[in-house]
């Protein structure tokens, strides 16, 4: 009987902290990190904020996992779809500015957030780890480009950074809340300039 309890209190627990997550994520989505508030996330799950210290050391941790899911969301899509394209290392390198625009595109501000809102230092961590996980994904591509002679000669590690720099900051003024900036291309045009402009300051050389 006490093995039973003891699980159903863990699975409870489990219920319990999902649900502030799930709580806390969607106020990100609509608000960014700074709508996430204890009161406001505990309020979503019909508790007091009080409770929200029972299963999290703080709202910063809270937020640390909500990071942690919306972005390993984000960088787990980018990865399927550079192992799903074509071989090329050209094509590979669409498929991750692609997927990565049009993301951010559709959830504008989630990627917002994820990408340039202040966070604490406790999220801001977070977001370096996934960083990197970004800039090696891409450095993996560039170097398979440069091995087939259809990239120019760089240090591979230097230009991803370079190329994930550049797509985000081609994507502040169309994904910020707070800047009204009047689109000048379509969406789907600002993918493609984009994405072009990656593969030229790669050097990319086609057939």
């Amino acid at each position: 009987m006490v093995y039973r309890r003891t699980e159903r209190t863990k699975r409870h627990a489990r219920t319990k902290e999902e649900a502030f997550v799930r709580a806390a994520h969607e106020l990100v989505a609509r608000e960014g990190f700074a709508g996430a508030k204890v009161a406001a996330v505990a309020g979503a799950c019909g508790v007091s904020a009080g409770s929200l210290y029972s299963y999290f050391g703080g709202r910063d941790e809270l937020l640390a996992h909500v990071f942690r899911r919306a972005a390993g969301r984000e960088l787990t899509a980018v990865r399927e779809a550079v192992a799903a394209a074509p071989a090329q290392p050209d094509a590979r390198l669409e498929a991750f500015a692609d997927t990565f625009i049009r993301r951010a595109l559709r959830g504008r501000r989630l990627a917002w957030s994820l990408l340039f809102e202040p966070v604490s230092p406790v999220v801001e961590r977070e977001r370096l780890v996934y960083r990197r996980e970004y800039a090696q994904l891409c450095e993996g591509v560039i170097r398979d480009g440069i091995a087939a002679g259809l990239f120019a000669r760089q240090n591979a590690a230097v230009a991803a950074g370079a190329v994930i720099g550049a797509i985000s900051e081609a994507l502040v003024g169309r994904l910020s809340p707070e800047v009204a900036q009047q689109p000048q291309v379509p969406d789907g045009q600002l993918v493609l300039e984009i994405r072009d402009f990656c593969l030229r300051a790669l050097g990319c050389v086609r057939s």
